[in-house]
């Protein structure tokens, strides 16, 4: 177990202590406070946020800094399925994970996280205004590629991405299933797998479906 000091604002501005443990997908953190559970990743770029969130400064065993950014599931549909139980979301240090939607960066920062400097993020998105935003994140962030294509259009941008552990859809778009079909012969390895988040209605979370 990690003992830190919660920096930033709020209840952090009180150096409150708290015990930051392994979460059951590895590369993710947590702090439980009884029946509540906040989830970490470790922070690729140390001292850097991406959207605001809250980051918890660590002093491991060995006397050296560690430093978590808080995963909020209000603006991360995955960081919402792992809270929620997610049985397995495949993504682990290391792995090579191609992202359609990546919207603004903001889950694909955590999954960045999670890969780690021996993984990469392959990030596709088509709207040009969370591009932008999609590209200042990754200028900090070297194993992230954002990738301005449609993602039903995957032979466009065959020639940058290698073959991927994991594909991730996360597009709100009603032929969402369809287009996350048109990018596995392209990009998966074999026993390789691939996430759906389907967007049930404007007034419920998004559930996270798995298929192996």
């Amino acid at each position: 177990m990690l003992r830190s000091v919660i920096r930033g604002r709020g209840r952090m501005e009180g150096g409150n202590k708290v015990i930051v443990t392994p979460h059951r997908h590895a590369g993710v953190f947590m702090i439980a406070k009884g029946r509540d559970c906040t989830i970490l990743t470790k922070n690729l770029v140390p001292g850097k946020a991406v959207y605001n969130e809250e980051r918890h400064s660590v002093q491991n065993e060995y006397g050296t800094e560690v430093e978590y950014r808080v995963w909020d599931p209000f603006r991360s549909d995955l960081a919402s399925a792992v809270i929620g139980g997610a049985d397995n979301i495949w993504i682990k240090p290391g792995a090579k994970v191609l992202y359609l939607g990546a919207a603004s960066g903001t889950t694909v920062s955590h999954v960045s996280d999670i890969a780690g400097p021996e993984g990469c993020v392959y990030a596709v998105e088509i709207s040009e205004k969370s591009g932008r935003e999609l590209v200042n994140m990754a200028k900090t962030r070297p194993n992230v590629t954002p990738i301005f294509e449609d993602a039903r259009n995957p032979a466009k941008y065959k020639m940058l991405v290698s073959m991927v552990d994991v594909i991730c859809a996360d597009l709100a778009q009603p032929d969402e299933a369809m287009i996350l079909a048109h990018n596995p012969s392209f990009f998966l390895k074999m026993g390789g797998h691939f996430l759906l988040i389907i967007n049930v209605s404007n007034n419920t979370s998004r559930p996270l479906i798995q298929i192996k």
